[in-house]
């Protein structure tokens, strides 16, 4: 009867004999969070610019343009579809949202209401501050672009001529046409799309998995981008700029530290501070990547997490990561047109300064959610009779102004849908005033398990 005690004795040793293997866990490394790694990025790639451009080192530049050039192609590489399957989704949400059609026509409208308010102050800090002159540019330094927009190519252009044309030439405006039509017709057909929409909420899933891959990639991307542009013009170059980009980032942090978070204040009733800790993950993503579609998970995930009911966000971020461009389509062509027509020595009047607005808030989706606005500027440029060769003089400076811009563009693309909710009080106030930045990680594993936990017809 003794021995049947003795077993029991070995079981305190076994405990204490596994907490050993517990405790490794503590000296793991911890994990870097992505803004450091973002901006750890930026400080080599600006490091390795410099090294290449000092030393003229051909092989360090052209391995920094590889690198930039292959973040962009991979991120270039999910656009088509996913825009298709996000808008074609969003639309078949919308069923979901009492008042629908309200939404839809107020998003638009606050859509269209601050890009006024970007290109008026676009047009103001161009006044003001003459971004053309002292340059030391002139028009022979300018070069026609490989693409020009026009008024006609805008308004023919949104129908194609067939489904497959779009997706090779990655026409995105198009894209989204032939998606809202096979949204709409969904829902008309109601209960018989139903297995083409379960289709397309998987491809759609897919396509966002994948992208999270490539997003978590951004902090080598940004290193390639970055020491590119470093490493080909050189800060001389900038220098030339350096009124004109001082405009634009100053344009954009307006609008972005400024006409947002007085929006949310005014009209929302929420503080801006907790907007942007929630939404910082989106806004340096998309100052990395300048790439509003590439940025759309990332962006739909923070704007869900700060209250904005996940069938309204479904709908207003695909729509505003194509057509929402606050920095992009209205601060940044207002300011260039100002810099190139001082540059070709032609007098802007009032009437021009109101075409431009025009084309700033028509326009807008013409820059279609991708990596640099040559396309709005160039259309901008045709509507005033600029010279086009103008757009050569901005191409060299573009990838340090895209990334402002598009932190400008996605910030404004969460924005709206929470002025929205909070006027139909549909904002879930609580989850607003608890949001918190999160990692990409963090982001991704949540929005899985969101996908987990709603059904797929929701």
């Amino acid at each position: 009867m003794s021995t049947s005690s003795a077993p029991s004795a070995p079981s305190a040793p076994s405990a204490s004999a596994t907490s050993p293997t517990k405790t490794p866990k503590s000296s793991r490394i911890p994990k870097v969070p992505f803004w450091a790694q973002i901006l750890a990025g930026l400080a080599l790639g600006v490091l390795l610019g410099w090294v290449a451009k000092s030393n003229d080192l051909g092989w360090l530049t052209s391995t920094l343009q590889h690198i930039g050039d292959l973040f962009v192609q991979l991120l270039k590489l999910a656009v088509a579809p996913l825009v298709f399957f996000a808008i074609l989704v969003s639309i078949t949400n919308l069923r979901q949202v009492n008042n629908a059609a309200r939404l839809a026509t107020r998003t638009l409208l606050w859509f269209m209401a601050t890009s006024l308010i970007a290109v008026a102050i676009g047009l103001a800090i161009g006044l003001l501050t003459h971004p053309g002159a002292g340059t030391g540019l002139t028009p022979k330094d300018g070069k026609l672009p490989e693409h020009a927009g026009s008024w006609i190519d805008f308004l023919t252009g949104i129908v194609p001529t067939d489904v497959i044309t779009p997706f090779t030439e990655l026409n995105v405006l198009q894209i989204v046409f032939m998606a809202a039509v096979a949204g709409i017709a969904a829902l008309r057909l109601g209960e018989k799309a139903e297995p083409v929409l379960r289709l397309s909420r998987s491809v759609l899933e897919l396509l966002q998995k994948a992208l999270w891959w490539v997003i978590r990639l951004a902090p080598i991307g940004t290193v390639g981008l970055i020491g590119n542009a470093i490493a080909t013009y050189g800060w001389n170059l900038i220098g030339k700029y350096a009124t004109f980009t001082v405009d634009i980032y100053v344009g954009c942090a307006l609008v972005l530290f400024g006409v947002y978070p007085l929006l949310l204040a005014t009209v929302a009733k929420a503080n801006p501070l907790q907007f942007f800790r929630g939404a910082w993950p989106a806004i340096q993503l998309a100052f990395v990547s300048r790439s509003s579609v590439g940025t759309m998970p990332v962006t739909q995930q923070v704007t869900q997490r700060l209250g904005v009911p996940r069938e309204y966000a479904s709908f207003a971020v695909p729509f505003g990561s194509t057509t929402k461009m606050d920095g992009c389509a209205s601060i940044y062509p207002a300011i260039a047109a100002i810099f190139i027509a001082q540059i070709f020595d032609v007098h802007l009047a009032v009437g021009d300064y109101i075409l431009i607005a025009f084309v700033s808030v028509i326009g807008s989706a013409a820059t279609a959610g991708l990596t640099g606005a040559t396309v709005m500027l160039t259309l901008t440029l045709s509507t005033l009779g600029l010279p086009l060769e103008g757009v050569g003089l901005l191409m060299a400076i573009d990838p340090i102004l895209d990334m402002m811009r598009t932190a400008t563009n996605v910030a404004g693309q969460s924005v709206i849908p929470i002025l929205v909710s909070a006027k139909e009080k549909i904002l879930d106030r609580e989850a607003y005033n608890s949001a918190k930045s999160i990692s990409l990680n963090a982001a991704a594993a949540a929005d899985a398990e969101e996908k987990v936990s709603v059904p797929a017809a929701a």
